[in-house]
């Protein structure tokens, strides 16, 4: 997708007056405790990425398309730190994974044996190894992606087979809620199910290594960051409401 033409749409310094505005709120949420926030960059043009990245040290975005992160791709900056962290949110198919398993630094949708199979395989043909979450459907929604709460430890203990692949954490989407306290309820269920697998010691889990909980949104980040979250994953919230094109297809 053809996302450069409408880059005019974007006014810098009211994304630099929102992204402000979150990083005050996540500080003074965190209690302390350091906390990601991943720049959610769907339908967002290169040009304001590289802004965000080159003037207000962005340096970790996420993705949930293949197709428009390899449009993307060769042209975004490299922040000042000199390493632009790119994570892949979105649900990924597993034909897709040999096209992006040496372009990102986490995938964060795993939600079948399959797909951790083929990033596990791809992982091996490029000798490295991937970083991933576990998607999670807290929600327990048939029309949406994602393990089973009731399924994630036997999940967990499978992906102990694949020698390419770290468990790093848990993901999950709340369902649309109409209450701030119905947020706070599906993300505290999902950090409990994060401390239950630390505390079941699996052979392939350490506390230094699973210790990612992707929880929060732009409607809902407060009230992950209250319940645990380590990252949360901001879009309209920086980058105003998403635009889609008229033909998707084109």
């Amino acid at each position: 997708m053809d996302t450069s033409k409408s880059s005019d749409r974007f006014d810098h310094a009211l994304i630099a007056e929102r992204l402000h505005k979150a990083r005050q709120e996540i500080k003074a949420l965190s209690g302390g405790r350091d906390i990601k926030l991943l720049a959610v960059t769907k339908t967002v043009p290169v040009e304001v990425i590289n802004y965000a990245v080159d003037e207000l040290s962005i340096d970790a975005i996420g993705e949930n398309r293949v197709q428009e992160l390899l449009s993307k791709y060769d042209s975004l900056h490299k922040p000042k730190s000199g390493k632009l962290e790119i994570h892949l949110i979105g649900s990924l198919q597993t034909n897709k994974v040999k096209y992006i398993i040496d372009k990102v630094d986490m995938i964060e949708s795993v939600d079948s044996l399959k797909l951790a199979a083929e990033i596990d395989r791809q992982a091996k043909k490029h000798s490295l190894t991937m970083d991933i979450l576990i998607e999670v459907n807290i929600g327990r929604e048939e029309q949406k992606g994602g393990i089973d709460p009731d399924e994630l430890e036997a999940f967990c203990e499978a992906l102990g087979d694949f020698s390419n692949l770290r468990l790093r954490g848990l993901m999950t989407i709340a369902p649309r809620c109409e209450t701030k306290d119905e947020y706070l309820m599906f993300f505290n269920e999902t950090r409990e199910l994060f401390e239950g697998i630390l505390e079941k010691k699996l052979h392939n889990i350490t506390r230094d290594s699973f210790n990612v909980l992707s929880m929060g949104m732009s409607g809902s980040y407060p009230e992950a960051i209250r319940a645990g979250s380590t990252e949360v994953r901001l879009g309209s919230t920086l980058f105003g409401a998403r635009t889609y094109p008229e033909n998707p297809k084109q």
